[in-house]
């Protein structure tokens, strides 16, 4: 395939129009992506100019404005920080405002009734006993939970509850 002044005309013309390479190769016939892609490289094209508008200070809004409610753990102070990226074969600099994030301390439920074990240790545990591990195994007061489990499930109701989670609660979690 050789580029014809013809064909690196219409290259230039759907470049400035925002067309994607893909798009371009796609119009041309006969040519792939990655071809379309050294071209504009060989014949330093500037980058490609974004569907909704131009890449200018002109065009481009001074600050973003969002509808969308903040999360909760988010500060009401924002920051402001200059971002350079490029776009194309030029280098871009916007101002981006940046929700500051406030850590939040976890607190435990304080109506959770834990249920007490047994203690049990390895070498004491049978098939109807709950094989929930409490502690570091490395430690001395290391120990099984103990308590009574079914058939079904080698932990009690408790710990079972905790090991196995429904998985609409763990696609909430995410």
């Amino acid at each position: 395939m050789n580029w014809t002044d013809e064909r690196v005309e219409k290259l230039k013309r759907l470049w400035s129009e925002g067309l994607s390479a893909s798009q371009i190769a796609a119009q041309l016939g006969g040519v792939s992506r990655n071809a379309v892609i050294g071209k504009v490289h060989r014949l330093s094209l500037p980058g490609r100019a974004k569907a909704g508008g131009g890449t200018s200070a002109a065009t481009r809004p001074a600050k973003r404005q969002t509808s969308a409610p903040r999360a909760p753990n988010y500060a009401s102070r924002v920051a402001t920080r200059t971002v350079t990226r490029a776009v194309g074969a030029t280098i871009l600099k916007e101002e981006v405002e940046v929700d500051a994030a406030v850590e939040t301390a976890y607190v435990p439920a304080s109506n959770v009734v834990v249920p007490i074990s047994r203690r049990l240790a390895l070498t004491e545990l049978t098939e109807r006993t709950c094989k929930w591990p409490v502690g570091d195994p490395l430690k001395d007061d290391f120990h099984f939970c103990g308590c009574d489990a079914n058939e079904a499930s080698p932990y009690c109701n408790f710990h079972r509850r905790m090991a196995y989670q429904p998985v609409n609660e763990r696609r909430r979690m995410r």
